[in-house]
């Protein structure tokens, strides 16, 4: 069996590197060695959400591996023979990103021998990394034009620093292969929609103030979103969230979403709004969840925001070697 070697220092040495590099070594059937993982950052090696992802796509593989633990900086991931689907359920133990370690699992059950079912404890809604909400309304609904038929009920919220959030996802093999997927042009606004979420906050009205300050934002620039307000009284602890997403003529889901800061309202329409339509990026997929689907594809995968997703190793099987994305923005998800 092949040796992929990654030193996971390179580029932005982020923990998505990890995440994605081990899914896909299962997904091709090759041994992979990591070096220097999270090197540049301030707790390098894997803290408690990357081993979770580690862990999680071991288990979905019958993988062999080796350095699993926290701060480790080095691992050796042998795959299995073949993806197993059936029903998992996994606990980050911190307020760690269940979305980023759904990130790592998604391409392999899209691929596994039988439905997969799963759920998933930890933080739901934080910033640096896609919502629950993005998933669900943005991400799913465009992988499925791709085949992908996946499906997310959000059970309970979790934010930082408790987490304790919980979702369960299922997801059905496809059939053959992925479906390519063409989006060159953003296109007009058709739609706006979003949630404004709220956590043992009702009574400071904080779902209401985040919807009517984005639908001014929105407003201002002639748009007419419907946001719905939500509260919560499930969650381990205090918290919000909003979400927005745009559909365009073209096709295009168009999505941003960002965590609530203590009662604080003020400006979160402006921080979600991101120019002609409001977006996570200008792609509808962002770099950590476009990544695998648009490797893993038959007959072409084509939008006018590649230069937009993050540095990360991607297996390009028509190229035998494995190759960097390019990253442009803030910061890269960890």
């Amino acid at each position: 069996m092949t040796m992929i070697h990654i030193d996971g220092s390179e580029k932005s040495g982020s923990g998505t590197v990890v995440r994605l590099a081990v899914a896909l070594s299962a997904l091709v059937g090759e041994e992979l060695h990591i070096t220097n993982i999270r090197a540049k950052r301030d707790k390098p090696g894997l803290r408690p959400q990357h081993l979770a992802s580690v862990k999680a796509c071991a288990r979905m593989c019958d993988a062999e591996v080796r350095g699993a633990e926290v701060n480790s900086a080095e691992i050796l991931f042998k795959p299995g023979e073949r993806i197993e689907g059936g029903h998992y359920e996994w606990d980050i133990g911190t307020a760690g990103s269940v979305t980023m370690l759904l990130m790592s699992v998604l391409p392999m059950a899209c691929f596994a021998d039988r439905e997969t079912s799963i759920q998933v404890t930890g933080g739901l809604f934080q910033d640096f990394a896609p919502s629950a909400h993005h998933m669900q309304n943005v991400l799913f609904p465009t992988l499925e034009k791709m085949g992908v038929r996946a499906r997310i009920e959000i059970v309970r919220p979790g934010y930082v620093p408790k987490g304790g959030g919980i979702v369960r996802v299922g997801i059905e093999p496809v059939d053959g292969v992925l479906q390519p997927l063409m989006l060159l042009e953003p296109g007009e606004v058709r739609s706006i929609r979003g949630i404004a979420l709220s956590s043992h906050l009702r009574n400071q009205r904080v779902s209401e103030r985040m919807a009517e300050e984005c639908r001014a934002v929105l407003a201002a620039k002639g748009f007419r979103p419907r946001i719905q307000s939500v509260w919560d009284e499930r969650a381990l602890q205090e918290g919000a969230s909003l979400a927005i997403w745009a559909e365009t003529d073209s096709g295009c889901l168009l999505g941003a979403d960002q965590a609530g800061k203590r009662y604080d309202c003020r400006g979160f329409g402006e921080r979600c709004y991101g120019g002609p339509v409001p977006c996570r990026s200008s792609h509808p997929l962002c770099g950590p969840c476009r990544r695998p689907f648009a490797v893993y594809r038959a007959g072409g995968h084509r939008s006018r925001g590649d230069e937009s997703v993050a540095h990360r190793e991607v297996w390009c099987p028509d190229r035998d070697r494995w190759e960097y994305g390019a990253h442009r923005g803030d910061r890269v998800p960890d």
